[in-house]
């Protein structure tokens, strides 16, 4: 008989992930900067610093906490020449300009304090220039003793020569960014070694970049194996744009996938064809062409029925990132749109995942203008319509079991029509979400689901007679009831 799946942490059904750049959500005041930091309120730029840090997070818990969320998301913390640490130059030291190895402590009792989860970003794939043993390549060329760490073709290195291609293999050809030899024994125990140092640490799992990359068979096996000796509890997610089937379905690689196809469909249907077409070109995620109510329940349907129950229920599930535009940007303004869609986000199965400063409908394109500084000292440019709501829709879910762990059910609509709904049944209850995207205002019927409803969240109507339920909403609305048997 063959073995059980490793299954995900059980907390993971119950979290609400908050997402943050570090370097742009907070400044504490209590780092040593060295200088020459981008004011907090300018653009941001590819290359400079804003000076947000670690002990800065833990003072702004409060907010994170009054949200609803219990988990964070921290993109890269490691010693790093980048304003968004990609380019890792130590795996085991935390930025100094993030507060180093004491704010990281600082942060991580007051989250145990609070209960609250902690994620790291961990880049495996690929180092950088700044990393010792491709620096030392750098300096003693093909007398290095670290030259089996990466794929190096030639002397000398052509580390900073942009004009020419990298003659060692690189992520996507960039120079700045040199591919680890995963063949090398050495190199799979260092990586693995990151892995168990910051699980000791007494983080709650890892989100790991681009690991599709990493080809080597049994890598990400030996890496779940290795973390999850030090902490069973550890989640670990990856970051997989496309459908993830062959990576988290088997059970001995990854728990989850960052949901990107359930976000795409979901603003591809609440923002159909207002989305900015100019912020959506190039984009890695289905968020164009327009949806129906239709096609869109169809979609995330069999979106939950290529993997098993346990991992949907672990998906980081997601509208944007800090790989894409901000979504009130794709919605051109409109409010009404991203409280939709958080609407979907905030019912759907999986952990949802919320993007700092999209909870007050902050504004960018495409990177950098999407990992903007969090704008504490201008609130009144904040939508408040957008905070309420998510505010609410939170609370809405840790206070319904049927909301985090309800069993999903697609209710028919009609063809072409703008409305969407759907049944989450569990054992003490039964909860309705309906979303109508739509311009006009739109009905639709079920045999009977209910003998009565209570409205949770939202506006409209919802009623049984003769074994048939019919529910009809205004345009651009949601609602949330409670159906009693």
């Amino acid at each position: 008989m063959p073995a059980l799946p490793d299954r995900p942490p059980e907390w993971v059904a119950d979290a609400v992930f908050y997402q943050i750049f570090p370097d742009r959500f907070a400044r504490s005041g209590r780092v040593a900067q060295p200088g020459n930091l981008e004011p907090w309120e300018s653009p941001p730029t590819h290359h400079g610093y804003k000076g947000g840090d670690l002990i800065g997070i833990a003072e702004r818990l409060d907010w994170i906490e009054d949200l609803g969320a219990n988990a964070i998301y921290l993109n890269p913390i490691f010693r790093s020449g980048s304003n968004h640490r990609y380019h890792t130059h130590d795996y085991f030291v935390v930025d100094p300009l993030l507060g180093g190895d004491e704010g990281f402590d600082r942060l991580m009792e007051s989250c145990r304090s609070r209960g609250i989860r902690v994620v790291l970003d961990g880049v495996l794939n690929h180092a950088s220039r700044g990393f010792f043993p491709f620096h030392d390549i750098m300096e003693n060329g093909a007398r290095s003793p670290w030259i089996e760490w990466f794929h190096v073709n030639g002397f000398p290195m052509r580390a900073y020569e942009e004009d020419r291609p990298p003659n060692y293999a690189a992520w996507w050809g960039l120079h700045a960014l040199p591919k680890f030899n995963t063949e090398n024994p050495q190199v799979v125990e260092y990586l693995y070694s990151v892995g168990e140092h910051w699980a000791r640490r007494g983080i709650d799992g890892w989100r790991l970049d681009v690991p599709t990359e990493i080809s080597t068979p049994g890598f990400w096996e030996g890496f779940r194996q290795r973390v999850r000796a030090v902490n069973p509890d550890l989640y670990i997610v990856g970051e997989i744009w496309e459908h993830a089937t062959d990576w988290i379905a088997r059970g001995d690689r990854f728990d989850a996938t960052m949901n990107y196809l359930f976000g795409g469909w979901t603003l591809a249907f609440t923002i159909g064809g207002e989305i900015d077409s100019e912020l959506a070109r190039g984009l890695h995620y289905p968020i164009t062409p327009p949806l129906d109510a239709a096609t869109y329940g169809a979609a995330v349907e069999r979106l939950l029925d290529i993997y098993p129950d346990h991992a949907n229920r672990a998906n980081l599930n997601l509208l944007g990132s800090h790989d894409t535009p901000r979504v009130l940007s794709l919605a051109r303004g409109d409010v009404t749109a991203v409280v939709l869609a958080m609407v979907l986000l905030l019912t759907f199965p999986g952990a949802p995942c919320i993007y700092y400063g999209d909870e007050i409908g902050l504004e960018g394109g495409q990177e950098p203008e999407s990992r903007a500084a969090f704008p504490w000292n201008d609130p009144g440019d904040w939508s408040t319509g957008i905070l309420s709501s998510v505010r609410s829709l939170v609370a809405l879910r840790h206070a319904h079991p049927a909301l985090r762990h309800g069993t999903y059910l697609r209710l028919p609509t009609g063809s072409g029509a703008g409305l969407h709904w759907f049944l989450l049944d569990h054992p003490e209850e039964r909860v309705v979400v309906a979303v109508n995207a739509g311009r006009d205002a739109a009905s639709v019927a079920t045999q009977s689901i209910g003998d009565r409803f209570e409205t949770l969240w939202g506006f409209g109507g919802i009623a049984t007679d003769g074994g048939t339920t019919r529910a009809a909403l205004g345009p651009r609305s949601a609602a949330v009831w409670l159906a009693e048997r």
